[in-house]
């Protein structure tokens, strides 16, 4: 569960990179079988006003390159309608789940997606064990490849051109590859994620704050800019096998068309994030690092975020991370860094769901110090945020401090009912009893008159 633990150990990490043979996938974390439905019954994000000139740019920087740096030669889609097949052991949830995101992807991105029984479909998404996908790729918890249709097929074409992004010219075939022996939430998170990367871009960029387009991890479900960018990637006047120089000519008339709005709207041009800066992150999120280079490395990318000038989420995160490498040794800087990260993501209204896991961090300081009534007042927003964007993992450990600090106030009925209310979200984004006892325990040592 790789989001659900590396997030919730407060820590906002980057995704690995490519490997040289083009492989878009996510980072593995644990594994436990697990049942849960999604307990959120219909999506709730609003629909979004985006700038034209922002929209080309970061359209173009999607669509043109790998998360390797390897630039793509040409402009790749499916032509016609998409058929989409399921292999393997899919759980009713994983059909609901899966249910949802064609639905989405229909009505907000204009798809004309569909799903099939027919062996030649366009998406195959195969369900394995996630010991299936490590054993062909160690750190992967979930990947998409071109022309393929199983873990075997890929197994014999990997390495060659017919699983090489840049190689395409037209997407005819593609597999996703799915765990299906981990928490829920974990296989959407892949399932939206990678099956985004089989219709559209496959690239991620630090820059964006409002996409799994994104390789800070943060979004759990395609967002309405994820959405906007399918919408792009199908539209009419775009064709497979454009040149990038092509693409641009057509795109001014293609966002006047699906997003006259943005025409108005000046743009923010988020500077590119250095090479510099994400290697200092990703030795931050790694579990190989020690505890010292993590703050030497936290250090050096928030020197790094501050010399560029940034004023965006990537100071957020930056400010975040030190504060993380500071909070065992020294708690009260720490939460001075806490509360700069959240001065800078409540700036951005894009930036809530960071916001929320700086909230989760102040939460559990006040808690530890007895102080509930402050708790709670981080504690409110953030819940109802991560609501919104369908991460019960990050919902449920809110709601376990927000019961801790009920206890602190002396509400113990008002906290018992708060956590018999958060089981149903735990099933889901943890699955297993065993890992919500074990949240529920770090949270609950958390509080001094314990």
């Amino acid at each position: 569960m790789r989001k659900i633990v590396l997030l919730l150990c407060m820590v906002l990490v980057s995704c690995m990179p490519s490997t040289p043979e083009e492989i878009v996938s996510r980072v593995s974390g644990s594994s436990e079988p697990v049942s849960g439905y999604n307990p959120f019954p219909a999506n709730r994000l609003e629909p979004k006003q985006f700038s034209n000139a922002d929209l080309k740019r970061d359209f173009l920087d999607l669509s043109f390159s790998l998360e390797s740096g390897t630039a793509l030669p040409r402009f790749t889609r499916f032509e016609g309608p998409i058929s989409v097949r399921v292999m393997g052991m899919a759980s009713p949830y994983f059909e609901a789940d899966l249910n949802r995101l064609l639905a989405r992807l229909k009505s907000e991105a204009g798809i004309d997606i569909h799903k099939t029984n027919a062996a030649n479909a366009n998406i195959t998404i195969q369900l394995v064990s996630q010991t299936e996908i490590q054993r062909l790729l160690p750190t992967a918890a979930c990947f998409v490849a071109p022309n393929v249709t199983s873990l075997d097929e890929f197994q014999i074409k990997r390495k060659t051109e017919h699983t090489s992004w840049s190689r395409q010219t037209l997407r005819r075939q593609v597999g996703v590859f799915l765990p299906n022996d981990v928490a829920p939430q974990e296989t959407r998170d892949c399932l939206h994620e990678e099956f985004a990367q089989a219709l559209g871009p496959l690239n991620d960029l630090y820059r964006l704050p409002q996409s799994v387009f994104n390789d800070d991890n943060v979004h759990t479900v395609l967002t309405p800019f994820d959405m906007m960018i399918l919408r792009i990637t199908y539209a009419p006047e775009l064709r497979s096998g454009m040149s990038k120089h092509k693409v641009t000519e057509n795109l001014d008339a293609v966002l006047s068309r699906l997003n006259p709005a943005g025409d108005a709207i000046a743009p923010r041009y988020f500077k590119n994030t250095s090479q510099l800066w994400k290697t200092e992150i990703l030795k931050v999120s790694s579990p190989a690092t020690s505890r010292a280079e993590k703050k030497r490395s936290a250090a050096a990318a928030l020197k790094l975020a501050q010399e560029a000038g940034w004023n965006d989420h990537r100071l957020g995160i930056s400010l975040n991370n030190f504060a993380r490498a500071l909070q065992v040794q020294s708690p009260y800087e720490a939460q001075n860094i806490f509360e700069q990260a959240r001065d800078v993501f409540i700036t951005m209204p894009e930036a809530e769901l960071h916001n929320s896991f700086v909230a989760l961090q102040l939460a559990h300081h006040y808690v530890s110090l007895g102080q509930g009534e402050e708790a709670l007042e981080v504690l409110s927003p953030a819940i109802r945020v991560a609501g919104v964007y369908e991460n019960a993992a990050l919902v449920s450990v809110l709601m376990f401090l927000k019961a801790e600090a009920l206890e602190l106030m002396g509400k113990w009925n008002e906290a018992s009912k708060v956590r018999l209310d958060t089981f149903e979200y735990a099933r889901y984004g943890f699955g297993s009893s065993a890992e919500i006892r074990r949240y529920m325990r770090q949270i609950s040592r958390l509080n001094p008159i314990k």
